[in-house]
């Protein structure tokens, strides 16, 4: 018992915090998650359908599902909606949405092939990366990576945005490409410390 009469936690810290329940599967975070995912082919059919009002529903539709990205992230971490469910589904989701929409522009001849092949590369390399040495640890995202990302999304509407803007599509999807590479070069630098780390944790451990 604590001094005020209270009984004291289980591991017998008296001023132990309770642990926290992970929140339930069925919550904001993960609608919109959800809600993203079911976009892609909604955005990839108004994407192949010839005509300016079809292209700017496309971006109208690429443009609401990039932002529940944003915000599903921020309502999880807020509001203590994180779940195993959401770890795994939010990056699928991310990832359904931009690299169908590379592959679609390149598909319609849009933009380059080598671009979409670039940055694919990377995303699925590094994601891959991560669990790879996940036993050893976990690589934080990084602020390049978010930039990554925010560059990403703003090249791609670029270019599925109607109207002879080709300047302006290449200068930001050149940006993107750029750090794009960059960041993944450093997640696999990253990644190979942490994996030389832990291994090297393990011998001197003996195990």
């Amino acid at each position: 018992m604590t001094a005020e009469g209270e009984p004291i936690p289980a591991s017998g810290d008296p001023i132990a915090t309770p642990a926290v329940a992970q929140a339930g599967l069925l919550n904001i975070a993960n609608l919109l998650t959800v809600v993203r995912l079911l976009l892609v082919p909604v955005f990839l059919w108004l994407l192949f359908t010839d005509g300016t009002g079809w292209r700017i529903a496309a971006l109208l539709v690429f443009g609401v599902a990039s932002f529940t990205d944003r915000v599903d992230g921020q309502l999880a971490r807020s509001r203590n909606l994180v779940t195993d469910f959401g770890k795994i589904a939010d990056p699928i989701a991310d990832k359904a949405l931009t690299g169908s929409a590379l592959v679609g522009l390149s598909l319609l001849g849009d933009l380059w092939w080598w671009v979409t092949v670039v940055i694919l590369v990377r995303e699925i390399g590094i994601t891959l990366l991560r669990f790879v040495v996940i036993r050893y640890g976990v690589i934080a995202a990084s602020r390049g990576g978010k930039l990554k990302t925010m560059l990403q999304v703003i090249a791609i509407g670029f270019y599925v945005m109607p109207g002879p803007i080709d300047p302006l599509r290449w200068v930001t999807m050149g940006a993107a490409l750029v750090v794009t590479v960059v960041t993944g070069l450093d997640y696999v630098l990253k990644a190979w410390r942490l994996w030389a780390d832990g291994r090297a944790g393990r011998t001197s451990d003996g195990r």
